[in-house]
C-alpha cells in the first residue's frame, strides 16, 4: 500500500480549476434544468455533429437503452434532432438544434470560454510551456497506471 503524498502546489491549483469548472457546470445545468449526462451529451454532439448514438454511448459509458432514453429527452426538449443516415437507413445521426453560443445554452460553455479568454490574455510562451509540461505529467501518470 502506497503512502499518500502531500498534494503538490500544481495539483492543488489544478484541483481548484476542476472544482470551479464543476461548480459552474452545476449552476449552468440547474439553470437549464438538465442533468450532467444530458449536458455532456449536448457538448459532445456539438463537437461531433451527426454523431451516431453508439459514439455517444461509448463517450458517456452508458448502455444502449440509456443513450436512447437520453436522446429521447433531448429531442423532446428540442435540443437535438435525429436524422436517418443516408448511407444506412438503420442508423440515426444526432445533431444539436439549439445555439450553444446563445443564452441560456451558452451557460454550458461560459466557464471554458472565460478560461480561454484569460489564457489568451496571458504570455503565450509561458502558456505553451505550461501546457506541454502538463501534457508530459499526464502522460507520465498514465504510463505509471498502465505499469501497475
Amino acid at each position: 500500500m502506497s503512502r499518500s503524498l502531500t498534494p503538490s502546489p500544481l495539483r492543488r491549483a489544478l484541483q481548484k480549476y476542476v472544482d470551479a469548472r464543476h461548480a459552474a457546470m452545476i449552476e449552468a445545468r440547474r439553470e437549464l434544468k438538465i442533468g450532467e449526462l444530458d449536458a455532456r451529451a449536448l457538448l459532445f454532439i456539438a463537437d461531433n455533429p451527426g454523431a451516431r448514438p453508439t459514439q455517444l454511448r461509448q463517450y458517456l459509458g452508458i448502455t444502449s437503452a440509456g443513450v436512447t432514453t437520453l436522446i429521447d429527452r433531448l429531442v423532446e426538449r428540442e435540443a437535438v434532432r435525429r436524422d436517418v443516415d443516408p448511407d444506412d437507413r438503420r442508423v440515426n445521426r444526432i445533431t444539436v438544434t439549439v445555439d450553444l453560443g446563445e443564452l441560456p445554452w451558452s451557460a454550458l460553455q461560459q466557464f471554458d470560454n472565460d478560461f480561454d479568454r484569460a489564457v489568451a490574455a496571458g504570455d503565450r510562451e509561458h502558456t505553451a510551456h505550461f501546457a506541454r509540461t502538463l501534457d508530459d505529467f499526464t502522460a507520465a501518470v498514465a504510463s505509471m497506471a498502465r505499469a501497475s
